[in-house]
């Protein structure tokens, strides 16, 4: 039986009720050099114990044995991999931090984080208020918010599997499956409208009427997902209400922000269901194009449930997604690796992902390296907008898929590649703002944080350095 160490949890749970080690051990009648064992993980919790702990302190034994180290050793890691952290601790040393101070790892992590807000609405606004710097952006509310839970919700898969058991059928079968579904369970009917008829919105219900009009301008798989994301937003509002609760994301924007990615969550998870999801992947080597033919969706929605395949014990490839516009502009992001890239609001022009968009539709395969060493492997293709009328016929955005350099082996895209030839590797950087490389052709500002060589009599690669 695997051994249970609850150091951490136990030493802020007696910490929060102000009690000694002595006063704990008491409570639970053991010793206090026992109490002292358990919070410095020498000795793991037994059943009598734990039973002890949950009754006396009122807490669900679950929270209690949940390990969260592991979420927060890959943040932490991520995070001290900044360029304005030059000595980094190594990962005994990060261990020991989460072991033995987490709420101060966790004050850390917020500072940083705020560190990192504010360095992006500066970047991108320029001068602001001192209150508008405070303030946290929906957009990383709702990303960290899915890191934090490594870009999976199990509770959402089993709604979802639980759902398409019910509403079994082929990919072909799956418009009359969920039009069936919201018309005999809710009384609700599905209209298509004309695209002049919905100029502003793809989708709209209309709770008065029992009625969801789609626009003419979504296709197929564009419209199963709507239809998939309207059922969990009206059979699941309780559990997205659960899932949001307790945390960081209270009203507004960021919660209905993140109601809207848990719902488009369900429905990638409900027109992809988990096991053969992963099985088809890795046995098609995760080709994109015959993965979205074999489950009727898109290239996008493929690349986005790629990201969520973190179940424990059945994990897929860890991938990053992001998707960008033709002006640079980061428009979504999801991610289960440490790749931290487009994180400060924008993204590097070495990246072949703005490549994208002169060969529309052409997959492009990158070998690229960060300023901290990290590597990885990553593809890009434009994926093509709802069009609406002629003026929205050049709507493409670019989308791409990563992960680190050992599981690219596993990806068909890489398989033309010596992964042992230094030469494949781009050398990309974060952004400009906050990237220490030297002597790059392809520098667009001066780094906030550091200054580069200048020299008169010398004329450099870039108008800011020599």
């Amino acid at each position: 039986m695997t051994k249970t160490f609850v150091g951490p949890q136990l030493r802020q749970l007696r910490r929060e009720r102000h009690q000694t080690q002595a006063e704990m051990a008491k409570v639970l009648g053991v010793s206090p050099g026992y109490v002292n064992l358990l919070e410095n993980n020498e000795r793991s919790l037994s059943l009598r114990v734990l039973m002890a702990v949950a009754d006396h302190y009122g807490v669900d034994w679950r929270d209690i044995v949940t390990d969260k180290t592991s979420n927060l050793l890959a943040e932490l890691r991520s995070v001290i991999k900044d360029p304005m952290f030059s000595a980094a601790p190594d990962l005994i040393e990060l261990r020991a931090a989460i072991d033995h101070a987490p709420r101060l790892v966790e004050q850390f992590l917020y500072l940083y984080g705020v560190h990192r807000n504010t360095l992006e609405r500066l970047m991108r606004e320029g001068s602001v208020t001192s209150d508008r710097l405070l303030a946290t952006s929906a957009e990383a509310v709702v990303h960290d918010f899915f890191r934090d839970n490594s870009n999976y919700f199990h509770d959402l898969e089993i709604a979802a599997e639980a759902l398409r058991a019910i509403e079994s059928s082929e990919p072909d079968d799956m418009y009359a499956t969920l039009k069936a579904r919201l018309l005999n369970t809710h009384g609700i009917r599905i209209k298509r409208r004309a695209t002049e008829e919905m100029t502003q919105a793809l989708r709209v219900y209309d709770k008065e009427n029992r009625v969801v009009y789609l626009s003419e301008a979504l296709d197929y798989s564009n419209v199963l997902f709507q239809l998939a994301h309207v059922v969990c937003l009206i059979e699941l509002q309780d559990l997205l209400n659960k899932l949001t609760a307790g945390g960081k994301i209270k009203t507004g924007t960021s919660l209905a922000r993140c109601h809207v990615e848990l719902a488009n969550y369900f429905a990638a998870a409900f027109l992809m269901p988990y096991e053969p999801f992963l099985r088809e992947a890795e046995s098609m080597w995760y080709d994109i194009d015959r993965l979205a033919a074999r489950f009727g969706v898109s290239f996008e929605q493929t690349c986005h449930r790629l990201t969520t395949l973190q179940r424990p014990g059945a994990q897929g490839v860890p991938f990053f997604f992001l998707r960008v516009d033709k002006a640079g502009n980061v428009t979504k992001r999801f991610n289960s690796t440490s790749f931290h890239l487009a994180e400060y609001g924008g993204a590097c022009p070495v990246w072949k992902v703005h490549m994208a968009f002169r060969l529309a539709g052409v997959i492009i395969p990158q070998f690229v390296e960060l300023p901290d060493g990290d590597r990885f492997f990553t593809i890009s293709r434009t994926v093509d907008r709802p069009m609406v009328n002629f003026e929205t016929q050049d709507h493409r955005l670019a989308v791409s898929l990563g992960c680190e350099l050992q599981h690219a082996k596993k990806l068909s895209y890489a398989a033309a590649f010596n992964l042992d030839d230094e030469r494949i590797f781009s050398r990309i950087g974060i952004n400009c703002h906050v990237c220490p490389r030297q002597a790059c052709s392809q520098r667009a500002h001066q780094p906030l944080f550091m200054d580069l060589p200048l020299d008169t009599n010398r004329r450099g690669k870039t108008r800011y350095e020599s």
